[in-house]
């Protein structure tokens, strides 16, 4: 792996890990003043959609926050080439709304990197399934 796709997966795996820590401080780091996050699918969902810019992606994230509540999360795979990561794995949580847990589903990011920071997380996940829990 060449150094410029090394450091991308690095980038993007440290922005995961200072998510999943709860780490504000690391991803704002991480995070390109002009980021772009978008979450696919059922835009019923209150964080289904996206935002950009740093401010806008917090909120964005608090949205998230407020309404879901991760109980598992495994990477399974990762892939990188020159400033593209593709991470896939499976997930579970609590839908705050609902208050009924998910059940084990599958997720898919696309993520860029720029000058160390991340300048795109494209989310995607099986909406259906987080859909029928939010919904009740």
């Amino acid at each position: 792996m060449d150094d410029r796709t090394q450091a991308s997966l690095d980038t993007v795996m440290a922005f995961m890990g200072a998510m999943g820590s709860g780490d504000m401080d690391t991803m704002g780091t991480l995070m390109a003043d002009d980021m772009v996050w978008h979450n696919e699918g059922d835009a019923s969902l209150p964080w289904i959609g996206g935002a950009t810019g740093k401010e806008n992606v917090f909120a964005f994230l608090g949205k998230f926050s407020e309404n879901f509540r991760t109980t598992a999360w495994e990477n399974t795979d990762a892939f990188a080439s020159g400033d593209t990561v593709a991470v896939f794995g499976r997930m579970n949580g609590i839908t705050i709304h609902s208050g009924k847990e998910v059940g084990e589903f599958s997720f898919a990011l696309r993520a860029k990197v720029k000058d160390g920071q991340v300048v795109l997380w494209h989310w995607f996940e099986d909406s259906f399934a987080v859909s029928q829990a939010y919904n009740g």
